[in-house]
């Protein structure tokens, strides 16, 4: 590797980061892990919280790491969407939320009587979501957070700020916010005005590889920040199939070439998000949050191959809905189940059977719609992250969707990151 040109890939999840260094053989990029921490929000003073200075001081550590063992030309981090960090100055306006707080519950019929989601949707096209950032900055607003606030930075890009001391915002990460305007690409000014938002807060997007400036001698890059636009990046589609990045969250969609905001992806609830030269038409499912969840509270000291063998011996045939918003945060995952179910007392593989079930229930459905909603029909649908090492969510899921699932057990989002990086140099 020491003769190779070296980018890094610092990907980060709800749950965990990875350092991951790339570089291309025969036009193929192969990667390798060098460093992984943990990753989690804080409960505090009642409000689910990330703890950013903790982030900051993992990215450091993995980049130090990274050139105690290679000369590295350029990183570029990835982060999931919605969550920001505020700046005065400087400071950061603690606390940094997580976006799996409620406190936003209390604010959304306000935002939509000031501009109906109707409306919302037709200039954006991004779904609802109680966390979507404009209600978060809404809560701030109304609660003096953004009084003092001089800037406003997604996650990936306070990281990238605090390495290069450059402020510089980026598209497709900028989607998940539902406050850009689907036509122009760039901040919607008629909703920021209408909600009373500092406009200073929200200034000109930058494309992926963009140059941000430097950290140590390498070049911080902007990848598609948005952990789901570079995984799309990097999931390798043959043809113009439909995927789910399969994590936290299940990210199911299709690529297309601009938004879709018709009626019926507005009752479906399907988002348009940005990808690199295309839109991300796609649905969020909650996803092996349900699995880990239930995991951790009934049986935390299995391994995932002694859970995938639980699963499978289970004959237990019930399901709830997955999109079900009582599944975002609770706090019994169990109980919760329980009340959708309407039973209680189940064994634990009949639990984790149940959720592994609903999920593909929950796949099949969202690819009917897509269908419909494109006029297409699909032959296959391909699976990247954690999700796609699970079999029987596989073989459930070919059953659902009627399609060929192509599960490939590979860092795709890492391999976007990298992937783009590499193509800021003219290596691809």
């Amino acid at each position: 590797m020491k003769d190779r040109i070296l980018h890094l890939a610092i990907d980060i999840g709800a749950s965990s980061g990875r350092h991951i260094l790339g570089f291309l053989e025969n036009g193929e990029i192969k990667t390798k892990e060098i460093y992984r921490f943990p990753n989690g929000v804080k409960n505090v003073d009642g409000h689910l919280t990330w703890d950013i200075s903790s982030l900051l001081s993992e990215v450091k550590k993995g980049i130090d790491v990274a050139l105690s063992l290679y000369p590295v030309k350029s990183l570029s981090i990835d982060t999931w969407g919605v969550d920001y960090v505020l700046l005065s100055d400087d400071k950061i306006i603690e606390p940094v939320f997580a976006y799996r707080d409620h406190r936003t519950d209390e604010v959304i019929d306000t935002v939509h009587n000031i501009m109906p989601f109707k409306e919302l949707y037709k200039r954006t096209g991004i779904q609802f979501q109680s966390f979507n950032t404009i209600y978060q900055l809404y809560w701030d607003s109304i609660n003096d957070r953004l009084s003092d606030a001089t800037e406003f930075l997604m996650i990936p890009e306070y990281l990238s700020y605090a390495l290069t001391g450059n402020k510089v915002k980026e598209y497709t990460n900028a989607t998940t916010t539902g406050l850009i305007n689907r036509e122009s690409g760039e901040y919607d000014k008629e909703i920021i005005s209408a909600l009373s938002l500092p406009s200073s807060l929200f200034t000109q997007l930058s494309s992926p590889k963009t140059k941000v400036g430097e950290y140590k001698g390498i070049d911080v890059i902007l990848c598609a920040t948005h952990d789901t636009a570079s995984a799309v990046e990097g999931m390798g589609i043959e043809g113009n199939e439909p995927y789910i990045s399969s994590g936290t969250w299940s990210l199911l969609g299709l690529k297309v070439p601009s938004p879709i905001t018709d009626e019926k992806s507005e009752k479906g609830n399907w988002s348009n998000e940005g990808g690199v030269g295309y839109t991300r038409y796609q649905k969020n499912i909650m996803g092996m949050w349900l699995i880990n969840r239930l995991k951790e509270e009934l049986e935390p000291s299995i391994s995932f191959v002694e859970f995938n063998a639980m699963t499978e011996s289970s004959t237990f045939e019930g399901f709830v809905d997955a999109e079900d918003p009582a599944f975002l945060s609770p706090v019994s995952m169990k109980e919760a189940f329980d009340e959708k179910l309407g039973v209680k007392g189940l064994s634990s593989k009949d639990y984790f059977r149940c959720a592994v079930t609903s999920l593909s229930k929950s796949y099949g459905k969202a690819i009917r719609e897509l269908e419909e909603n494109t006029g297409r029909k699909f032959t296959k649908l391909f699976i990247v992250g954690g999700g796609a090492n699970n079999r029987l969510l596989n073989t459930l899921t070919e059953k659902e969707t009627g399609l060929l699932v192509v599960a490939r057990a590979m860092e795709a989002t890492a391999i976007g990151n990298l992937k783009i990086q590499a193509e800021a140099y003219d290596e691809l």
